[in-house]
């Protein structure tokens, strides 16, 4: 899959099918899949400043994941915030989320990054560079780990 085939918008440029479709895998596999009971809008997609990612087959987006900047850094330094990872059931270990994060990577890199990954995924992002610090912790009953990553200039 070519780095080409990444879509990258920001709330105000979605079509109402690219935000169906974006909506539609994430409730599939956070609610639906992995029984997540957490409030999935949580009104950070439409902030200005969320780069939404995703990688799609037809109308279908088949992987995703947002970058959000905060205006105070949770730690550190890093004010963007990558979230929402997801990637469909039949689509998994195909290597989607590692294009869209080397994607991020490389037009955020310079910049310090923070995620909080399901902890069984904690080596997708040691690759790119992110080390986990802090207690693992439950969230909506998966174990979670917050992972850093210095900017790199």
């Amino acid at each position: 899959m070519s780095d080409n085939s990444i879509i990258q918008k920001r709330f105000s440029e979605l079509t109402t099918t690219e935000l169906y479709a974006v909506l539609k895998l994430r409730t599939d596999v956070f609610y639906v899949e992995q029984k997540v009971d957490e409030s999935e809008l949580d009104d950070r997609d439409r902030e200005p400043s969320t780069e939404h990612f995703w990688l799609a087959d037809g109308p279908r987006v088949i992987a995703y994941l947002r970058v959000l900047e905060d205006a105070e850094p949770e730690h550190l330094d890093a004010a963007r915030v990558i979230g929402r990872v997801v990637v469909s059931a039949e689509h998994r270990g195909q290597g989607h989320a590692q294009v869209l994060l080397a994607r991020v990577v490389e037009q955020f890199g310079g910049e310090a990054m923070l995620l909080h990954a399901q902890s069984y995924t904690a080596g997708l992002y040691a690759k790119f560079g992110f080390e986990p610090f802090g207690p693992e912790f439950s969230e909506a009953g998966i174990l979670h780990t917050t992972m850093y990553r210095a900017g790199i200039r």
